[in-house]
This record gives structure tokens, C-alpha cells and sequence, in this order.
């Protein structure tokens, strides 16, 4: 049978205080939403169906590129069992175990999904209930079990006598696993006869129960796993837990941090063995960091491929590839299209765009390099930069082995400077340079002796 997760994503999150639904709101730089799918992927189900509502298209945007992922709207939002009948009758039935999760608890490890779903299918449970007990159980529904330990009730906290609040304090996280046939065939029984006039799914505990129907409960010893993020705070709060996380695997796999409370590290990102990464850096995207290479401070970068011994400092990056032996920065900018080959230099102030700079080149301080094809041996000096953009096209510079480009120099695209050239200090090239050639562009000159020595004695008989 497969198995599938239904991730209710529908609300709204007026906590929030925002003109885009919460599930959108990114953890260590990933949507809320795409943690829990995520982890329901690393689980082993087979079918993800994201509930949707509020924001709609948004939530869909999130999961365009996943094949895997089928998106239902719940038009109207009447809870979570109604959300899980408007799957049901988009899908026709559930067959196979279904775990209900939600897009905004993206603390739920998929260990905890997976037993979830192990303890449903291998005991043949109508219904698993994913249970936890926080310190603080306050405001959360409490689990009733009998005198056998079987779980009787779901107990709303404001339903729950004084002796109820004081003693029962395994809560229910809303995370279920149901068989799905017995959910297909039953769901529709779920009534509105509570204060919000809503179907709630926890209904279908005290549903199961009087029809005899086998119910459990399976409690985390990790209650953080089931903390929702509703507000900007508790979402700063779920961030600095999976950072830990994140930081901690890292360090057990030979990463060193000067600071782990100041790294910040994406859950696709992989880093290295001997690697330091030092404080102030974010790592985002798809990136890769290879070994021995320093990263930091004040770094964030953004699906960027950087190989071993490289030394990344102060830099923000974008769609980069780095190979080995690099050194950038400090207080560097490569965008998109960057690729710095093997042993080279991009140093103090210094963008580079949609650039390859070969092996060994060095581009060292204030410079800016667009649309340009370095060869391998070429040094830039400071304050040079390829005008490739003409107001409306963008135009390529293409630059030979072993070219040294004197300081304050301008190359106007489209141009081709050829191996082994030369080009003078301040000067602005316009046309193609040939192979071994001196390039020099430059006015003449002039020197006017004791013309400053004047103009000071004129301004001061003007006063």
C-alpha cells in the first residue's frame, strides 16, 4: 500500500501580521511549508498533498518544480477535517496509511514521521495520534487515556477540569496517522457541534473509540518537534532550534565554528570536513563547501559551489562556482554566471558577473568584471572595468592568457585583448588589442607653471 501525507497549509496566520500566508515565511532560508514536506519525502511516503487556502497561489509556487507534491484547495477553511474531506473527495479515497502534518510545524523530524506511520501500518490502528508532553502544556489539547493505557479522548484544555489540567500532561500535537480505508469510509461523520461550528479531526478519536475501533498513541520524547510557528517571534524561536540542529551534525561530521550561534546553514547546504566557518556567515540554496577552506566573517552565499582550500572572506555570492585553491575578498560581490578557476585572486571591492577568470588570475581590489572570458596568468589592476552594458545590449570582453591590465583601465565591449598584451594605466580600450602588444590610450599632459601659485593670489584680491 503507499503511503501518503496530507499537509494542511490552508490557514491564514493573522499572527503573522503579513500580506503572505505563513507557510511562506522562510526558515534558515526554505518556506515553512517545504520543512515539513521535506521531511515527510525523507519519511518514505510515497503521496504529498498540500492543503491549500489563504494565498493560494503562493504555497503552489513553492512546490512548481516538484512532481511529487499535488496541491487540493480548501475553499472554504471549517477546520482540519474538513480540509482532510476536500482531499478526500479531490483523490476519490485514501489507500494506505495517511499521516496528517502540517505546514507549520517545521521542527517534526522524519524518524518521527516514520514511526508514526510504522507504529499505524504494524499494528493495524484505526488512528495514531502523535503525542508530546511540554513542560507547559497550557492551551494544548491533553490526552485521556483508560485504565488499560488505550487512548480514550482528545481533551480540549478549556474542556479539562481543574484535576485534568493538574494531572494529565501528554498533549496532542495534531499530528495523526490514520489507516486510510477506515478514514475514507468514516471521515464524513465528523459533526460541528463545538463553539467555532468547524469539523475538527480530533473527533475522530472519540468517533473510533465508540465504534470499537483500535486507537494509540505515540508520544516524541522531543516536544520541540511539535512547536508551530504562529508569530515572527516563534518563528525566530523554531530558527535558532534548527540552526542548532543543523550546526551541531555539522561539527559531528569535522566542521569547525568559532561561533555557532552566528552561522546559519540551509538544510540542502554541505559543508566539508576541516572547513571553518566563521561568525556572520549564512550559507543558503543549494551550496557546497569543500574541505580545508575558511568561510567568513560577514559571508552569505547563495547556491554556490566552492571547492577545497579555498579561503571565502566577507563575500556576498550568487550562482557561483569557485575550484580549488580560490581566495575572495575581503568585501566582494560575485553574481550569477561567476566561475573562478582553479588558484585564483578576487580581492577588496571587486564584482565579478557572469565571468570566468582563469587559472591563477588575479583581479585584486575596486575592480569590476561583466560578461568577460579571462584567460589563465592575468592580473587586473585596481580600479579597472569591463563596460559591457551600452544602455540596452550587453556585450562580451574577452581577455587572453598572461595579459596584465594596468590600473584605472576601461574596456569597452566588445572587445578581445590578446595573450600576452599589455595595457597602460588609464586608459580606456575601444577596439581589439593583438597578441604580446602594448595598448595605450591616453591625453597628453600639460603642465603650466605657477598657474596654481596665481589663482590663489586672484581669489584672494577678489576677497
Amino acid at each position: 500500500m503507499p503511503i501518503n501525507a496530507i499537509v494542511l497549509a490552508a490557514g491564514e496566520g493573522t499572527r503573522m501580521k503579513s500580506a503572505h500566508p505563513k507557510v511562506v515565511h522562510k526558515l534558515l532560508g526554505k518556506p515553512l511549508v517545504w520543512w515539513t514536506v521535506d521531511a515527510a519525502r525523507k519519511a518514505g511516503v510515497d503521496r504529498i498533498i498540500v492543503v491549500v487556502g489563504n494565498g493560494a497561489d503562493e504555497v503552489r509556487a513553492v512546490f512548481a518544480d516538484d512532481a511529487d507534491v499535488e496541491c487540493v484547495e480548501q475553499t472554504e477553511r471549517l477546520g482540519t477535517g474538513h480540509a482532510v474531506r476536500c482531499v478526500r473527495d479531490a483523490i476519490g479515497r485514501f489507500d494506505g496509511p495517511t499521516a496528517i502534518l502540517y505546514g507549520d510545524t517545521p521542527l517534526v523530524r522524519p524518524e518521527t514521521i516514520a514511526a508514526l506511520i510504522d507504529e499505524t501500518r504494524t499494528n493495524h490502528y484505526a488512528c495514531t495520534v502523535l503525542t508530546m508532553c511540554p513542560p507547559d502544556p497550557t492551551g494544548y489539547g491533553r490526552i485521556r487515556r483508560d485504565a488499560n493505557g488505550a487512548v480514550e479522548a482528545i481533551v480540549e484544555h478549556k474542556d479539562c477540569t481543574p484535576e485534568e489540567q493538574a494531572t494529565l500532561t501528554e498533549c496532542n500535537s495534531g499530528m495523526y496517522c490514520f489507516c486510510g480505508g477506515r478514514l475514507t469510509a468514516n471521515i464524513d461523520k465528523i459533526g460541528t457541534n463545538n463553539a467555532q461550528g468547524e469539523y475538527y479531526l480530533t473527533d475522530m478519536v472519540e468517533i473510533y473509540r465508540s465504534m470499537g475501533e483500535p486507537v494509540s498513541a505515540l508520544c516524541s520524547d522531543d516536544y520541540a518537534e511539535m512547536l508551530g510557528v504562529n508569530s515572527r517571534a516563534q518563528l525566530a524561536t523554531a530558527t535558532k532550534i534548527m540552526q542548532e540542529r543543523i550546526n551541531n551534525r555539522l561539527m559531528d561530521n569535522g566542521v569547525t565554528m568559532l561561533d555557532p550561534n552566528q552561522v546559519w546553514v540551509g538544510p540542502e547546504v554541505q559543508v566539508g570536513r576541516d572547513t571553518e566557518l566563521l561568525p556572520q556567515t549564512m550559507l543558503w540554496g543549494n551550496t557546497t563547501i569543500g574541505e580545508d577552506c575558511n568561510v567568513g566573517p560577514n559571508t552569505r552565499l547563495t547556491n554556490v559551489q566552492v571547492a577545497d582550500g579555498c579561503s571565502v572572506e566577507e563575500t556576498v555570492g550568487y550562482d557561483t562556482v569557485i575550484e580549488h585553491g580560490v581566495t575572495v575578498g575581503p568585501r566582494a560581490y560575485l553574481r550569477p554566471g561567476t566561475h573562478l578557476l582553479a588558484g585564483a585572486h578576487v580581492g577588496t571591492h571587486v564584482e565579478i558577473k557572469n565571468s570566468t577568470i582563469g587559472e591563477g588570475s588575479k583581479v585584486p581590489h575596486l575592480s569590476y568584471i561583466g560578461d568577460t572570458t579571462m584567460g589563465s596568468g592575468v592580473n587586473i589592476g585596481a580600479g579597472s572595468i569591463t563596460c559591457n552594458y551600452d544602455g540596452k545590449h550587453k556585450s562580451p570582453t574577452v581577455i587572453g592568457n598572461d595579459v596584465f591590465i594596468g590600473s584605472d583601465t576601461m574596456m569597452v565591449a566588445p572587445v578581445t585583448i590578446g595573450d600576452g598584451a599589455l595595457v597602460g594605466a588609464s586608459s580606456c580600450i575601444t577596439s581589439d588589442v593583438p597578441a604580446d602588444a602594448l595598448a595605450l590610450e591616453r591625453s597628453k599632459q600639460q603642465v603650466i607653471k605657477g598657474w596654481a601659485a596665481a589663482r590663489r593670489k586672484r581669489m584672494q584680491e577678489e576677497e
